[in-house]
């Protein structure tokens, strides 16, 4: 769970026995982020920035370039978050996309009604708890990136709810092959210049932001291996 923590200000302060001002951070954490309980995290955060009031060299820098470089240490640990939230947000599509592909398991077919009842709870139960957690990273789209987007998750969910593993498998292929030409497939049995690209998933992937192709690129990659040991499996 990714948790955030507040600076408490900048400062500057004049001393009255030295002409140079110094520049202030409050590096306490504030309400229940106390050293002990970030000392704890698995994933320990420093309260940015750190200065060294010490170092002669900073002191002596014009008051706009110390801020610079406060903000330089800020921009990089944001990014670094970001990147974090990324892969958080990741693990939590592909466990909702193992959700989707066990509630459309050929294999329910054999069970029967109460069993089959039973195991649709346990899953209602998984997906209402993963729903619980939000991780948001906002790319911006304009409204003709948002329909590509759209377009191109909704061709991702008929694969995802198709019963037949070959034939899903074969289509995850043929959209992978339109992220990039140097993807070949996992499954070894099946030379991948013949499944060929479809044109209608790849039309909707270049209408969408990098970040998002990025994004999908990658959910179909877990997709195919899925899809690809379903289909040895069988």
């Amino acid at each position: 769970m990714l948790t955030g923590s507040s600076l408490g200000g900048i400062a500057s302060k004049s001393s009255a026995g030295s002409d140079c001002e110094r520049m202030e951070v409050d590096t306490q954490p504030a309400g229940e982020f106390s050293a002990a309980t970030m000392s704890n995290s698995n994933d320990q955060w420093e309260i940015l920035p750190r200065i060294d009031e010490s170092n002669n060299a900073w002191l002596n820098k014009p008051p706009m370039e110390r801020f610079v470089d406060i903000l330089d240490q800020l921009d990089s640990k944001v990014e670094a978050l970001r990147k974090e939230a990324f892969v958080l947000r990741d693990k939590k599509d592909f466990l909702a996309m193992s959700v989707d592909l066990l509630k459309n398991n050929e294999y329910l077919t054999g069970l029967n009604e109460n069993e089959r009842d039973e195991i649709n709870c346990y899953v209602q139960r998984i997906s209402n708890r993963l729903g619980t957690v939000e991780l948001n990273v906002c790319t911006v789209r304009d409204p003709a990136q948002e329909d590509s987007l759209h377009l191109v998750n909704s061709l991702i969910d008929m694969i995802i709810s198709n019963s037949d593993s070959v034939v899903s498998r074969q289509k995850c292929q043929q959209f992978l092959n339109a992220c990039s030409t140097t993807d070949t497939s996992v499954y070894s049995e099946i030379d991948p210049a013949t499944i060929y690209t479809d044109k209608k998933f790849e039309s909707a992937l270049l209408g969408c932001t990098l970040d998002d192709q990025k994004t999908i690129k990658k959910r179909l990659q877990a997709l195919l291996v899925y899809l690809t040991q379903q289909t040895i499996v069988h």
